[in-house]
């Protein structure tokens, strides 16, 4: 992924008391309206596709079953930046989102699927089985931890990479790779789960991050094989059709692809980018109910 960027979230309290004082009901409502309006104009600018989706360049194709919708890159940074809650940012390397095709991302458990593609070159599968992933665990941690300082003195709230949520695994056939960690982000009382598929490709990688929280774990196994199977490079663009005389070699093999840092011209390892939702995003009950009702509604008129 892009260069060291560090990401966090404001967690928002969604219980509301079933019986308000009849003095703060009218600022209640205010806030529920103003938020029903806000989300009714958002939503309604986000196109949901399914089938068959060019990505990068033409270089890889991803096919979405009806019981997922792809939204683009810039309806992407609508859900990442504006209802998720990460610091705006070009994104360069973001191609686009994957959700469930029952929620929307205003859903307090929603969850969702970035899609970035990263041409660094061909990189090497020789070391995948001699990995050790419990001695590179640890050091992740430890530079995950050098990583919460800089945060904590930026102002950010601290990050802890608590270990394995899901050990990697590479498939040496479809040239897939998964694995999941579980991230501690300050305070907050559900951890994020970092669930992440890379697809090796001729040039480079695709890169699809499940954003999660560790509750929904179960979930996200459930729909792992799915969206595996989504995420292929052309042909001329797969990991098959590298030419060792005519293709560039990536400077890091697997090992580093896990690990989320990638080896630059200046030698330096730089962290992976990662993004983050905001759990607890819907503010009120009622208003959790009316985008849930609007997403229905919008999918009748869509099939119809």
């Amino acid at each position: 992924m892009p260069t060291l960027a560090k990401l966090y979230f404001i967690l928002l309290c969604c219980f509301v008391p079933p019986l308000l004082a009849q003095e703060s009901a009218p600022n209640e409502l205010s806030e529920q309206q103003q938020y029903a309006e806000w989300s009714q104009a958002l939503w309604a600018s986000i196109e949901r596709q399914t089938g068959e989706i060019q990505l990068a360049n033409q270089v890889a194709t991803l096919t979405v079953p009806e019981s997922f919708y792809y939204l683009n890159k810039q309806d992407s940074k609508k859900v990442l930046e504006e209802i998720w809650g990460n610091p705006p940012g070009n994104r360069v390397a973001l191609l686009g989102m994957l959700f469930p095709a029952d929620t929307t991302p205003f859903d307090s458990d929603s969850w969702g699927v970035t899609i970035e593609y990263e041409q660094d070159g061909y990189v090497s599968d020789e070391d995948a089985a001699d990995l050790n992933y419990d001695e590179l665990l640890i050091q992740m941690q430890e530079d995950t931890a050098l990583t919460s300082e800089a945060r904590v003195e930026q102002g950010y709230v601290p990050i802890k990479l608590v270990g394995w949520a899901a050990k990697p695994y590479y498939d040496a056939t479809s040239n897939k790779l998964h694995w999941a960690k579980e991230i501690q982000f300050g305070d907050a009382p559900v951890n994020t789960l970092n669930y992440n598929i890379r697809v090796l490709g001729r040039k480079g990688v695709l890169v699809l991050n499940f954003i999660a929280g560790m509750d929904q774990l179960p979930q996200i196994s459930t729909n792992l094989d799915n969206v595996l199977a989504m995420a292929e490079f052309n042909q001329g663009s797969r990991y098959a059709d590298f030419d060792p005389e005519l293709d560039e070699v990536a400077a890091y093999g697997i090992g580093a692809l896990v690990a989320g840092k990638v080896l630059a011209k200046t030698g330096l390892l730089a962290a992976a980018f990662l993004f983050l939702k905001k759990f607890g995003i819907i503010l009120l009950v009622a208003v959790g109910a009316f985008v849930k009702k609007l997403f229905w509604r919008k999918n009748q008129t869509n099939d119809s």
